[in-house]
Parts: structure tokens; C-alpha cells; sequence
């Protein structure tokens, strides 16, 4: 049995709170819902769904950005292949994301296939046959330096930029860029202004627009020739 992480508490709810950061994995609302809002509905996502299509996320969690991807990617109809790419600190065990999707019935049947693949240590992961998953696990930077691709959308789902600022500075930011399509997208739950204007300097074009349930602002934008 995996071991599980000493940092996650969970709330009267169920929703999984990272100690470390005091810091909800998903949204106390509708975690799902927030994940189709902000970063499919964010990255113009499924409309740009294509053959070879890859997204990058900063803060793998409980893989639910995955799935809720997956699901729009099989729902899309869109022949050949989807790339995901993930980097994680600090990777879940696959008891504890196995609690955290079972408050999303519409994901069981992934989820059920990707928790009984999963390993914390990372690496490639094929939870269905179109899909590639690949999750690097460690320190964010070093990693995406290292990395040699480049992505066509990124989520930026790392925790609280107050709480986690690591992995929302300009140095971070900037390999962001540096790894994205001329013209790729990125979209984030937060609208604190040193992250907008960190995603400026980086090199995108940066929209302020309205956020998921209560917050009243989140951020969106794609890469400037």
C-alpha cells in the first residue's frame, strides 16, 4: 500500500486541505465545475482539441484537472492523440486521490482505472488508450527547465500564490513561456496582480475575466508572437 501524504487534512465536507500550504486542493464549491470553468472554458477547451494536442499543468493535485480533461477530450469526438503533461512537488497517494474524486460520481469509472496505475514516484501513465499522461514529480523549476517540450495550453492550479509563491514567480513564469506554442493559451483560478504582471513580462497577452462561483476574478491569456 502506498503511504500516504502526512500533509492533507480534510474538511467536514470532504475536501482535501493541504497542510503545508493551508490550502484546499479544489474548490470548496464544485471542485469539477471549477475545473471545466477555469481551465477548459479558459483555454478555449474542447474547441481547440486536436490530433497531438498538449496541455502542461503546474500542480497535479488530485488529478482531477486530468480526468474532467479526459472526459472533454472522449466527449469532443476528436480522433488521435492527447498529451498531459503535470509537474507535482508533492504527489498524493493513491488512497488519498481516490477519497478526493469519489465527491465526482461522473469521474468513477477513470478514476477507478487511474488510482489503480498511479504512482507517486511519477512517469508515464496511459489511463485510456488515446491519452498520455506523463506526471514529473520534484522541484517545479529545475524540472520545466529540463523539460524539452513545449505546451499548446497550461493550467497554473498551484496553491494559494500568498501561501505557495514558489511556483508563481517570474522565474517560474517565465519557463512557462518559454515552453509554450507561439499563441498558446494558460489559465488560472488567480487574478493577484504580481502573477498577471509576471505572465506579462514572461511574454503573454493577459485577461482579467470573471471567475468560478464566489471569486470574482481569474486570469487567462495566450503567448504574443
Amino acid at each position: 500500500m502506498q503511504s500516504a501524504s502526512k500533509d492533507v487534512t480534510w474538511n467536514a465536507n470532504g475536501v482535501p486541505i493541504c497542510s503545508r500550504f493551508d490550502d484546499p486542493y479544489f474548490s470548496l464549491e464544485n471542485g469539477l465545475e471549477e475545473t471545466r470553468y477555469v481551465f477548459l472554458h479558459g483555454n478555449r477547451l474542447p474547441e481547440r482539441f486536436c490530433d497531438g494536442f498538449h496541455i502542461c499543468e503546474l500542480g497535479f493535485g488530485t488529478g482531477l484537472n486530468f480526468l474532467a480533461t479526459v472526459l472533454a477530450w472522449r466527449a469532443s469526438g476528436v480522433s488521435g492523440v492527447l498529451h498531459f503533461t503535470s509537474f507535482e512537488a508533492f504527489p498524493l497517494s493513491a488512497q488519498q486521490i481516490s477519497k478526493a474524486l469519489a465527491a465526482f460520481p461522473e469521474l468513477n469509472e477513470l478514476a477507478t482505472c487511474f488510482t489503480g496505475n498511479w504512482r507517486p514516484k511519477g512517469g508515464h501513465f496511459q489511463v485510456c488508450q488515446d491519452v498520455n499522461l506523463c506526471v514529473v514529480v520534484g522541484d517545479a523549476l529545475s524540472n520545466i527547465v529540463n523539460w524539452p517540450g513545449k505546451a499548446d495550453a497550461w493550467y497554473l492550479d498551484g496553491f494559494s500564490p500568498a501561501k505557495n509563491p514558489d511556483l508563481w514567480s517570474d522565474e517560474l513564469l517565465a519557463q512557462v513561456a518559454e515552453h509554450t506554442v507561439v499563441e498558446g493559451t494558460f489559465a488560472t483560478y488567480t487574478a493577484a496582480g504580481a502573477v498577471r504582471r509576471s505572465l506579462k513580462k514572461a511574454g503573454f497577452d493577459v485577461t482579467r475575466t470573471k471567475g468560478f462561483g464566489h471569486k470574482r476574478h481569474m486570469t487567462t491569456g495566450f503567448l504574443i508572437d
